[in-house]
């Protein structure tokens, strides 16, 4: 059994800045695919970034490329996302999820492909 623990949420202004942390638990998290995904208010949740087993092969939607940086430090069983030039849009609980399957595209898009989730964190951005 894996937990995934994140922290990093909160209120920011458009073009702010946050980076989330997802803290994993288990010694087995170095094989796993990680991904991030969000849950909009009054929408279903929706992939956001992902990320493979060495950290060789990221995957972002289109909304966030340019702006959000996923990474992972293995020895340290976290994944990261920066996210930078934050826009109202983004608002959302955000969910860090692990793949045991290590999952690539496009099955990495599909939450259902997912194995562990976090309990996530709200990302409120002000205009």
């Amino acid at each position: 059994q894996v937990q995934l623990v994140e922290s990093g949420g909160g209120l920011v202004q458009t073009g702010g800045s946050l980076r989330l942390s997802c803290a994993a638990s288990g010694r087995t998290f170095s094989s796993y695919a990680m991904g991030w995904f969000r849950q909009p208010p009054g929408k279903e949740r929706e992939f956001v970034a992902a990320i493979n087993w060495s950290g060789g092969s990221t995957y972002y939607v289109d909304s966030v490329k340019g702006r959000f940086t996923i990474s992972r430090e293995n020895a340290k069983n976290t994944v990261y996302l920066q996210m930078n030039s934050l826009k109202p849009e983004d608002t959302a609980v955000y969910y860090c999820a692990a793949d045991r399957g290590n999952r690539g595209y496009p099955r990495v898009l599909n939450p259902y492909e997912y194995d562990y989730w976090g309990q996530g964190t709200q990302v409120t951005v002000s205009s």
